[in-house]
């Protein structure tokens, strides 16, 4: 990245904070699951929105795919930069509106109680022509959950992106981990996934290593087809997308929504 791109970088998440209002990484550390005697804060529903626009996309099936999908077909010049969906809102929407300037498409998976504090930000997703999904509602561990408590993980958050935008979202990713359980996959079909979202390249962008290292392990593992786990919340993202969005382009990768990827 020049050094003007990186200052107008940097200018866009300006004044924000890197402590208590950056996402946790779904590689990083384990948080304590909530038992229903928990003093974990209760489900609020969103503040009303109506949905003016046509509803969102459905989830839907893949033949052939498995049910936990880590990346598409290899066979195409094509990757999914997929987003944890939480932390501060102005870096999320920084992303977006850098995704947008390459003409790139990315894969929003969303906490619900994070839609619960910026309801609006899911149909800014949908509008920049970005994939919107399902990353639980509190992002805490859903593997350690018990069934009744993992379950309404899914489906709150569900419930959230189907009152902001009429569809419980194209995917399901679980929370603090790459890959879900059978239990929790068995929860994520019942609830309307027919797959769950996994990824072959993880940024490790939530260690926060600065965005020169950030770029190099997107680029050291990306190739045709792959999954990418990055995260909203995190300046480090926002400053290494354009560079990493330049070199996938130099490679002749081009960055679409995961529903693309694997249409």
């Amino acid at each position: 990245m020049t050094p003007t791109n990186r200052r107008g970088v940097l200018r866009a998440g300006a004044g924000l904070a890197a402590g208590g209002a950056l996402a946790a990484g779904c590689g990083a550390g384990r948080t304590a699951p909530p038992s229903a005697s928990s003093s974990a804060p209760p489900s609020a529903a969103p503040a009303p929105h109506a949905v003016s626009a046509p509803p969102a996309p459905a989830p839907r099936a893949y033949p052939g795919r498995p049910a936990q999908i880590t990346h598409g077909p290899r066979s195409r010049p094509q990757v999914a930069l997929t987003f944890h969906g939480q932390g501060d809102p102005a870096l999320a929407r920084a992303l977006l509106a850098t995704a947008e300037r390459h003409g790139a498409r990315l894969t929003v998976l969303a906490v619900g109680s994070w839609l619960d504090e910026h309801p609006d930000l899911a149909r800014r997703v949908l509008d920049g022509g970005h994939d919107l999904g399902n990353h639980t509602q509190h992002h805490v561990d859903i593997n350690a959950l018990a069934e009744p408590d993992a379950r309404r993980e899914i489906t709150d958050c569900a419930a959230r992106l189907a009152r902001l935008t009429g569809s419980v979202g194209t995917w399901f990713r679980p929370s603090r981990t790459s890959a879900a359980s059978p239990l929790v996959a068995r929860l994520a079909r019942a609830a309307g996934y027919p797959h769950v979202l996994s990824y072959d390249v993880d940024s490790l962008d939530y260690t926060r290593p600065g965005a020169a290292a950030v770029t190099r392990e997107v680029l050291a593992g990306a190739r045709a087809g792959s999954v990418v786990s990055l995260h909203f919340g995190y300046p480090d993202t926002v400053a290494a997308l354009p560079d990493v969005l330049t070199e996938l382009g130099r490679r002749g990768l081009r960055a679409v929504t995961t529903t693309e990827l694997l249409s």
